[in-house]
């Protein structure tokens, strides 16, 4: 994809700080961090969102980001992390190209991620967990 910046980082073409690189995927460390040591895991083959690559690829990037992960909360002597993975703009994706942030967290950092949550009206669970799985074969 011409207009990626993912895809140029791939290519050479904009410079980056690599951490990690497997045929699969690279991890970087993110440029404009939420805390230090936030890195980036990018499948090196584009597909916008984890919906549109093969579970193959998918699985075959989750254990690069688990060996990461494991590095930065070692070398960033973190207490945890988030492991984030966004799909569509409207989910918080800035780049359509597929990738997780792995963002070292430490206990009384400041970070938080507002959810607002709420209960479903009466009757709403179960009509809701019906359309879900009744989506799960197709």
């Amino acid at each position: 994809m011409e207009d990626c910046i993912f895809c140029k980082i791939l290519k050479g073409e904009l410079p980056s700080c690599k951490l990690y690189e497997d045929e699969h995927c690279i991890a970087i460390l993110d440029i404009f961090p939420v805390s230090h040591g936030h890195s980036l895991v990018i499948s090196k083959k584009h597909f916008d969102t984890l919906l549109d690559a093969p579970s193959e690829t998918v699985c075959r990037l989750l254990e690069p980001v688990k060996k990461i992960a494991g590095a930065v909360v070692k070398a960033t002597k973190s207490d945890g992390f988030n492991l984030i993975q966004n799909n569509h703009r409207a989910a918080g994706q800035l780049i359509p190209h597929l990738h997780f942030h792995i963002i070292p967290r430490k206990t009384g950092d400041g970070l938080t991620f507002h959810w607002k949550q709420s209960k479903y009206p009466e009757g709403e669970m179960d009509k809701t967990a019906d359309a879900i799985t009744k989506n799960l074969n197709s």
